[in-house]
């Protein structure tokens, strides 16, 4: 009989991606999302926003230094504008219509509160979306899946269909860069590959 992995790590974070890509690299987590008011600040630039939200996640999260805690966010931006997550079906077709056939920006930020204070980074990655007809973006909205997703597609479910070209990082793109965030859990002294005993 197998058991659970002991939580190395707060994650200030509701997304199960996010989860799921820890547990990847062998990371257990106690899941404790932030509730925070996401709305960006007047003349916010995209990085800075996404930079802090992922802070602020962290800070919110954080009970002391025992289990260092993880804040995230991710934003797709477009001609310097940032695309949130879609708030009903409409907003989802006019989004992906305005990403078809074009180069967008995707950002994931990270912050690690823990013993050595707070440490972020910022990943940006370049996602190319191929053509994509209206009949078609209306019927992946009809599959649920674009409802809490930045931009209103996911690269690593049925959205990945549209993904023409990446240049960057894949896992940053599905909401955490999981080669930036093991260098700061190993600054905070959170151990990678700890995977559960059988």
């Amino acid at each position: 009989m197998s058991r659970r992995a002991t939580p190395v790590l707060r994650l200030a974070s509701a997304s199960p991606r996010r989860r799921e890509l820890l547990a990847d690299i062998g990371v257990a987590v106690d899941v404790c999302p932030a509730d925070l008011d996401e709305t960006p600040h007047p003349d916010e630039a995209p990085q800075d926003y996404v930079l802090r939200l992922a802070r602020e996640k962290a800070n919110a999260g954080h009970v002391d230094d025992t289990l260092p805690t993880l804040g995230a966010d991710t934003v797709v931006v477009l001609d310097g504008q940032v695309l949130g997550k879609p708030r009903d079906g409409e907003h989802a077709r006019r989004m992906l219509a305005e990403l078809a056939g074009r180069r967008h920006q995707v950002m994931t930020a990270v912050a690690v509160h823990g013993p050595v204070g707070l440490v972020t980074t910022c990943v940006v990655s370049r996602v190319t979306l191929r053509d994509i007809a209206s009949d078609e973006i209306t019927a992946y909205w009809h599959t649920g899946e674009p409802v809490d997703k930045a931009g209103g597609y996911a690269i690593q479910g049925l959205g990945g269909v549209f993904v023409q070209h990446l240049e960057g990082s894949h896992s940053a793109v599905v909401g955490l860069p999981l080669c930036e965030t093991a260098v700061i859990l190993q600054r905070q002294g959170v151990p990678l590959w700890n995977l559960p005993v059988s």
